[in-house]
């Protein structure tokens, strides 16, 4: 049998329709399949390869790792280095109250750890978060995953979970002191790049602009109840700051991390203060554990993409990047163009629509795909490494995808 067989035959398929392309090799802006086709990639692994593929500081330091041990005992019981080093980076770089970092092995374990802190500290049960949202695919995560197409099926989940609207202002009041947490994105990603938006507050003497995510800390200041901000999309320079709560004055209690945290390898955080943090250690002690959560490679290979980032200002780039991508995707059948950095949507009339887009700019070697909650919008995440030249690449052969679909 051929790869493309064995693949069909022993991997679990998650959709009856997989991309199926046989990648070999991946290189920097690049992935490549079995044929010697070049693929310009606007994935990035679904924002996971901030720093481009296989980077070679990134490399360099998961070989040193090698050469001195892999996984030694379950997290949190021997002092290594990898993991110390990568926590204070991460540490340096947030403010006061984010000091203490939890290493797990993906994004939806870092939500679930949260969620845990949260009962524990608030010894409270529910949980508020928005429609649209995504947080994984685990029971917890799943349960304020905020789409009931993908929770109807898995049923009995969590009780207790309230879902809102992002940006209803009004609805922010159905959180009360029975609340937990609320967990929300800083931007809602599969919801096809969703920003908070703004709204006009009275507060003596005049009349203030506010944000959503500001009119949701102060709620949660009022009743007490923790913010769980979830950056697993966001982070790491994505949206044109290293942090994207940076652009919109709040700080959470706990935050989440996951996909470009790895450099390229598994791996999740979340993070809060010590004093919060804490409480997983007594009653229970081992309040919350993992076996290869913070393997000493991820932590090796994601502190040297971070080292990466900064000492290579991608961040600062951002958004000049973000400016061309704006210029020149213009179209009449594209709807709308949101934009969150070098997170976009590019909205279509319909899923059939933008699908034909993508497997023609797949056809031509330009890899992208959609969002799960708004399948009408082509998903444009690419490495932050991605040069201007590469940029009117991409848009030409989505605009040229675009013409012939309407010549044809």
């Amino acid at each position: 049998m051929n790869q493309r067989e064995l693949f069909f035959q022993h991997l679990a398929q998650t959709s009856a329709s997989p991309l199926a392309l046989e990648i070999v090799r991946a290189e920097g802006m690049y992935l490549y399949d079995a044929s010697g086709k070049s693929y310009l990639d606007l994935i990035g692994g679904i924002s996971v390869c901030n720093t481009g593929h296989r980077h070679p500081e990134v490399l360099e330091a998961i070989r040193r790792q090698t050469e001195m041990y892999l996984h030694i005992l379950v997290y949190g019981e021997m002092l290594q280095s990898p993991q110390i080093e990568y926590a204070k980076q991460l540490a340096d770089l947030l403010p006061a109250n984010l000091q203490s970092v939890y290493f797990t092995n993906s994004g939806a374990e870092a939500v679930e750890g949260a969620m845990k802190l949260a009962k524990r500290v608030t010894g409270r049960t529910q949980f508020a978060a928005f429609n649209h949202s995504y947080h994984g695919s685990t029971q917890g995560a799943l349960s304020i995953l905020g789409d009931e197409y993908w929770r109807n099926a898995f049923r009995p989940l969590l009780p207790d979970i309230l879902h809102l609207e992002y940006n209803n202002f009004e609805q922010l009041e159905e959180i009360t002191e029975r609340t937990a947490a609320v967990i929300v994105e800083t931007v809602q990603a599969e919801n096809g790049v969703i920003k908070p938006s703004f709204a006009s507050v009275n507060r003596q003497p005049s009349t203030v602009n506010q944000n959503f995510l500001q009119a949701l800390r102060q709620r949660c200041n009022t009743t007490q109840t923790l913010l769980i901000l979830d950056e697993v999309q966001v982070g790491f320079g994505r949206t044109g700051t290293l942090w994207g709560f940076a652009q919109y004055g709040i700080v959470p209690d706990i935050l989440l991390l996951g996909k470009a945290l790895g450099g390229g390898l598994p791996l999740g955080a979340f993070i809060a203060s010590k004093e919060l943090m804490d409480q997983l250690t007594d009653k229970p002690v081992l309040g919350h554990i993992t076996t290869f959560g913070g393997h000493p490679l991820s932590c090796a290979a994601g502190l040297a993409s971070m080292r990466v980032l900064l000492k290579e200002n991608l961040t600062g780039a951002v958004a000049e990047k973000e400016k061309t991508f704006q210029r020149l995707l213009i179209h009449p059948a594209i709807r709308s163009l949101r934009t969150a950095g070098l997170l976009i949507a590019v909205e279509f009339e319909s899923f059939e629509k933008n699908k034909q887009v993508i497997d023609y700019c797949i056809q031509q070697g330009l890899l992208t795909d959609w969002f799960l909650f708004a399948s009408n919008c082509l998903r444009i995440a690419p490495p932050l490494i991605i040069s201007e030249r590469e940029i009117e690449k991409a848009c030409s052969i989505i605009l040229d995808a675009i013409n012939a679909l309407v010549d044809g």
